[in-house]
């Protein structure tokens, strides 16, 4: 459980991007606020650790730090710009709903049933927060975003199946991606925006917790708990980047929720939640005891209970529930 709240706060932190950037930094500047969180923190990160990738780690680095941030972070401005900020929102909780099936497809994962329902119950629960009844839908915005969240779920995924080298700890492996990714950003920002106009004392604060905070320390706690956790957990835990986007909205801007959204509001938190349990089988009682032998299987075939996932292991993930479903 320990594991799974320490890599909470990575989405947790991520939710608070919306705020930053809105509150403290230059205006159309979203592309050099996402340069500026990934490349000079992942230097710094490479630095503190020095550690640089060998062998094969060198393309590994470049492509889960395309996948998971240089690729990502355009696509999500790009349909952050064509569509409302709700449709593009949910769009994003649409990840963890792709890492299920990718799970099956690049680890050999059985299909967790339980995970995915709640994945669905997840993407209406968002959908009610950020959805508005104008919300208008633009075809290339809509492509940028499914194809952002499939980036991002892709790089979760592999992230997953290539581990860490051995040796190598999470803030060096931290600093290889988000260096990578970074690198990726640099001529599309060029391209894009180049530097922002207007910045001043508080952008730089903006700009230094979206590195420091938002960067090295939210990626290596969300790598660490990548190597340890099942990956569709994991996933679903991102969920908290629009749920803590919403309750900052209350508690600092002043925005107000209305019933659905607290709806949506709740059906997310729960599926975050219930997305960290997997339903397993209890293991018949001794046939010395009091129930017959024939009688003990019977009672185990229709008595389930539901553990933390990271008490379990990766080995009992996915485990068919006997009995009732």
């Amino acid at each position: 459980m320990r594991r799974t709240l320490t890599t909470a706060l990575a989405p947790a932190v991520w939710g608070t991007t919306y705020l930053v950037t809105t509150e403290f930094l230059p205006a159309d500047g979203a592309m050099f606020a996402a340069l500026t969180r990934a490349l000079p923190a992942g230097l710094l990160a490479v630095l503190l650790a020095r550690t640089l990738p060998h062998g094969d780690w060198w393309w590994k680095a470049l492509v889960l730090g395309t996948l998971n941030i240089g690729l990502f972070f355009p696509l999500l401005f790009l349909a952050a710009e064509r569509l409302p900020g709700g449709v593009a929102a949910t769009l994003g909780a649409s990840q963890p709903i792709m890492v299920a099936g990718l799970a099956v497809v690049v680890l050999g994962e059985r299909l967790s049933r339980w995970r995915l329902g709640w994945g669905i119950v997840g993407v209406i629960g968002v959908g009610l927060i950020v959805l508005g009844p104008d919300a208008a839908l633009d075809a290339t915005g809509l492509l940028a975003g499914v194809a952002g969240a499939a980036s991002m779920a892709l790089g979760v995924t592999l992230t997953k199946r290539w581990g860490r080298p051995e040796g190598v700890g999470s803030l060096a492996y931290a600093g290889w991606l988000l260096t990578a990714g970074g690198l990726v950003l640099v001529v599309p920002t060029a391209l894009h925006e180049g530097v922002p106009t207007g910045i001043d004392a508080a952008a730089l604060g903006g700009y230094l917790w979206l590195g420091l905070v938002g960067g090295i320390l939210a990626y290596t706690l969300w790598f660490r708990g990548l190597g340890t956790l099942p990956v569709t957990a994991t996933a679903l835990l991102g969920l908290l980047s629009p749920l803590v986007a919403a309750g900052l909205g209350v508690l600092v801007l002043g925005e107000t929720l209305t019933t659905p959204q607290v709806l949506g509001f709740a059906l997310a938190l729960a599926a975050l939640v219930a997305g960290q349990l997997a339903p397993v089988r209890r293991r018949p009682p001794p046939t010395g005891g009091l129930l017959r032998p024939g009688h003990a299987e019977l009672v185990a075939l229709w008595v389930g209970e539901c553990v933390p996932a990271e008490v379990l292991g990766p080995a009992a993930l996915d485990q068919p529930r006997a009995g009732r479903q």
